[in-house]
């Protein structure tokens, strides 16, 4: 719900090998993750660059739109650059501190730059940074976090009450942005981020009504995987409520696929809550919570085809249960499902029994009832 009811479009990519990427303008969110590790020029060499190019490539396909990585120093920018070279995928570099890490990026086939206000240097260095990415047609995002505000604009302590917090994160990426206006850079999005779910949902709430620049949205910091996907489902399912919110990222402590997972699920639950997500792209996983009636390993199973099954161009619904009770009867809406009985399992298609085997056999039988679908 940006100025004017919806938010203007910012490109990424869509030059030399990185796919185009549309962020605002009413396309649908995009989903975002960050690389978890520093990358050295020995992992983009032989077995280990085909791993990680083969991982960023699932990412892809589990339906991740853009990767972010960490570019603490000039050698990490040669790096990164290098990996934007190999993958289609848009790279994101986060740079804090060091303007000359972000012209050095420039060079390379990276598809936006991330910068914290206030930390990249004077104006003069900002405009190096500006001119550069508009010469280069990349988009910059403005990161704003609750926790490292300028010092004038931070809150009193004890005093993050009311909209007190959230104002200071407006103005924050206010001042920011008056500055690229001053230079004429208009390729902009933002974030405002904190660890709390309301000072989250008031800053871009307060945002998106005094400006149509498109929304990165997450809660910052939101903790393991359990405590982070509530977290973010809570402050993202009110945002895209509202209309707010053209990419997000779940932020988890825990792996890049995860957070794909859980930003997909929350952008499909907003949408079934707006009563427009019937037909929501993808496999739907049903699964049994697994109990003392349990004849088969749902947990296992899950576990093991998770990933694969989000990364699977099938509109389908799989249904996983533990047992003949939550088996294919009540799953008998699944287009694939699998379930224990006793010492042997059952695959079932649409509630119908194709196939019983035993709990060895599961994962081969099952992908052969899946490659007909």
């Amino acid at each position: 719900m940006a100025k004017g009811g919806i938010s203007k479009v910012v490109k990424l990519g869509g030059f030399a090998h990185v796919n185009t990427v549309c962020i605002g303008g009413g396309f649908p969110p995009v989903v975002q993750t960050m690389w978890k590790d520093r990358l050295s020029f020995e992992d983009l060499e032989g077995n280990a660059a085909e791993q990680i190019i083969s991982r960023i490539e699932n990412l892809g396909k589990m339906g991740c739109g853009v990767l972010r990585f960490a570019v603490p120093d000039l050698n990490a920018a040669e790096v990164l650059g290098n990996l934007a070279s190999m993958v289609s995928m848009p790279l994101v570099a986060d740079i804090h501190f060091d303007y000359k890490i972000a012209l050095r990026c420039l060079d390379f086939p990276i598809a936006k730059i991330r910068i914290n206000p206030g930390n990249i240097g004077g104006k003069d260095k900002v405009k190096a940074v500006l001119n550069k990415a508009a010469a280069a047609s990349r988009p910059i995002r403005v990161g704003v976090n609750a926790g490292s505000l300028p010092r004038d604009l931070e809150p009193p302590a004890g005093d993050l009450g009311g909209n007190s917090l959230a104002e200071a994160m407006v103005l924050a990426a206010e001042r920011e942005i008056a500055v690229f206006t001053e230079f004429g850079f208009t390729d902009v999005l933002v974030s405002m981020k904190a660890s709390s779910i309301a000072d989250t949902i008031r800053a871009n709430r307060l945002f998106a009504e005094r400006s149509d620049i498109p929304l990165h949205v997450g809660v910052t910091e939101a903790g393991p995987l359990i405590a982070g996907v509530v977290r973010n489902t809570a402050a993202l399912v009110a945002l895209l409520a509202d209309g707010i919110g053209d990419t997000i990222r779940v932020s988890l402590s825990d792996t890049m696929e995860k957070e794909i997972i859980a930003g997909r699920e929350i952008l499909a639950a907003a949408s079934e809550m707006a009563g427009t997500g019937e037909n929501s792209p993808g496999v739907r996983i049903v699964s049994c919570p697994r109990c003392g009636r349990a004849g088969f390993d749902t947990h296992g199973f899950t576990e093991r085809w998770q990933n694969r099954f989000y990364a699977m161009d099938k509109n389908i619904t799989v249904a996983i249960m533990g047992c003949a009770v939550n088996g294919p009867g009540e799953a008998r809406h699944a287009d694939l499902g699998i379930t224990g009985v006793g010492d042997k399992v059952l695959i079932f298609r649409r509630g119908e029994v194709t196939c019983t085997i035993d709990a060895a056999e599961a994962d081969t039988a099952f992908e052969k009832e899946l490659a007909k679908l």
